[in-house]
């Protein structure tokens, strides 16, 4: 090309460059050419909002590990309750935690102007909303119009029936599988599912240094710490009197069977130390429960979260009814005995974060409350844990322990 074709080429709009005649670096020289990459779409920061209680925030942790790598940032988590930052403290897939209360207007929260800043902020991250209670739903649908944040960043769980013959988890899950319409699918493909997402927990260095000093400052260090839950979410409301006295708390199991069942599994494993764990408000009913066994093996702590999720990490084995703790408890790999009242096993049964057991008893369509459980459909079940935890405990079977304590009663 002379200096003239050179000076016509540089004059020539860029439009009308595409007319010129192709020289020798032509298309017909670029046959084999690779296109160049399209620059990957940017990381956007996902917000989930869910007003639960602790057990279904627990379970919530599989979606935000399962969109942390789909987007490639952390979550901002919308919760109720001020532990809920507790749940996710040292999260990798948390970046933030906002509170509100479950029964107060939110535009009166101190958190709420805060909120609507991050919502607008994070824009065009998506929005996955995992609530359904007929309350809750339309409390959140006025939070994100009340924001002004764009609808086509949202998802809604609410959109598609809820299924009690697939586990809530999964459902979860489905629903982080599905695109805002704001955004392109292929720019966020489905991070691959393996290993399974399921829920976990952390705890730091820091919180175990600190519950290895609690157990050493009360002689229980080197034992092997069985965890027992007798308590719910109604054993610490302020209505607690009003459910003992219409006996409607499907998930309270009689004293004397708790009692029964320590006095089982101290006679099976007779070294290990049986803690009885709960909030605050739960020690007085577990002290009494302490005081009919009578036995030195089995102590009482009343804990806050953090120190709960550090003691349950290094426990031999766990006795709950259905309630969070013990989705705590499989989250950080617990060998667990759950007991059901009205609830689906299939649907809300805990999983496990390792490959520790879960043993799910009761539930429809079995019973429709715990106390409809025996001690010694609960005795085995715990037995067929130990089985399949490692410890070197002795081999006898459930049912000559079960006599041998009977005959001494």
């Amino acid at each position: 090309m002379d200096e003239r074709t050179l000076s016509a080429a540089a004059s020539t709009p860029r439009a009308a460059r595409a007319a010129l005649p192709a020289g020798p670096t032509g298309p017909e020289k670029r046959e084999d050419a690779v296109p160049l990459p399209s620059a990957p779409a940017p990381a956007l920061e996902p917000t989930v909002f869910f007003f639960c209680r602790l057990g279904d925030m627990v379970m919530l942790t599989a979606l935000l590990k399962m969109l942390h790598r789909r987007y490639r940032r952390p979550c901002q988590v919308i919760g109720t309750g001020s532990w809920t930052a507790s749940v996710y403290q040292g999260s990798a897939d948390v970046s933030r935690v906002w509170s509100f209360g479950r029964h107060i207007p939110f535009p009166l929260s101190p958190a709420w102007p805060g909120l609507a800043r991050a919502l607008r902020a994070t824009d065009p991250g998506p929005i996955y909303v995992c609530e359904r209670h007929y309350r809750q739903l339309p409390r959140i649908r006025r939070m994100l119009a009340l924001s002004g944040v764009n609808a086509a960043r949202c998802v809604f769980i609410s959109d598609d029936p809820e299924r009690l013959d697939r586990h809530f988890i999964d459902q979860l899950l489905s629903l982080g599988e599905r695109t805002p319409p704001a955004l392109q699918a292929t720019d966020y493909p489905l991070p691959p599912a393996h290993p399974v997402w399921t829920p976990q927990l952390q705890v730091s260095d820091f919180e175990r240094a600190e519950r290895d000093a609690w157990l050493a400052q009360r002689g229980w260090s080197g034992r092997q710490i069985i965890l027992v839950q007798p308590g719910n979410h109604r054993s610490m409301s302020r209505r607690r009197a009003r459910w003992r006295r219409l006996n409607a708390d499907d998930k309270a199991w009689p004293m004397e069977r708790w009692v029964a069942l320590l006095k089982l599994m101290h006679a099976r494993m007779p070294q290990a130390l049986i803690v009885l764990r709960g909030a605050q408000l739960e020690v007085p009913m577990l002290r009494q429960i302490q005081a009919a066994v009578g036995s030195e093996g089995v102590e009482v702590a009343g804990l806050d979260l953090r120190r709960s999720f550090a003691l349950c990490e290094s426990a031999h084995s766990m006795v709950s009814v259905d309630t969070g703790p013990a989705h705590a408890a499989a989250a950080l790999g617990v060998p667990l005995v759950v007991l059901f009242g009205a609830h689906l096993t299939n649907y809300w049964s805990p999983r496990s974060s390792s490959t520790s057991p879960v043993l799910a008893l009761g539930g429809p369509p079995v019973s429709t409350r715990v106390d409809q459980i025996d001690v010694q459909t609960v005795f085995d079940a715990w037995c067929t844990l130990l089985e399949r935890t490692p410890g070197g405990v002795a081999q006898i079977s459930s049912a000559a322990v079960f006599q041998q304590v009977h005959r001494q009663l």
